[in-house]
């Protein structure tokens, strides 16, 4: 998809960002601009993606807060999470749904890690079930033995 002048304005802005905060200005900016109906949500949705690979870059433990695939994983995980308790049937659902949206491993471990130390600083307790034996604990990318 082709992007507009001010997508690609901002899409050079979040190349030369240095920090997580600057980061996390720009998204603001483009939420704030999809708000308005400056830009589609395509175009947000890729700034997103962009923007959560270059805060991997700067430090893959902190959430960026953007319109992308990973921030929509990041409230699927919230609901899940919220009973207090990820069960193995939730797992799966994560795992398929990392899938489609293209989450890596290592991308999904960060979040399910950033999200869990947040609920404990909250004091709410948080269980992870054992993974099924076809899915490492982390959700690795393994069939699970049914069907796709």
């Amino acid at each position: 998809m082709r992007l507009t002048r001010k997508s690609r304005r901002r899409q050079r802005l979040i190349n030369r960002a240095k920090t997580i905060e600057a980061l996390q200005t720009i998204a603001n900016d483009i939420q704030a601009a999809f708000d308005n109906r400056e830009i589609t949500h395509n175009e947000a949705v890729i700034l997103g993606n962009q923007i959560q690979r270059c805060a991997d870059l700067i430090d893959g433990t902190q959430l960026v807060y953007a319109i992308s695939d990973r921030d929509a994983y990041r409230r699927l995980i919230e609901v899940y999470l919220d009973d207090g308790i990820l069960s193995r049937t939730e797992q799966i659902l994560l795992w398929d749904e990392r899938r489609k949206l293209g989450i890596s491993e290592d991308a999904h471990t960060r979040l399910l890690v950033a999200l869990i130390a947040r609920y404990q600083r909250q004091g709410r307790p948080v269980h992870v079930q054992n993974a099924p034996r076809s899915i490492p604990k982390s959700g690795a990318d393994e069939n699970t033995g049914g069907s796709n």
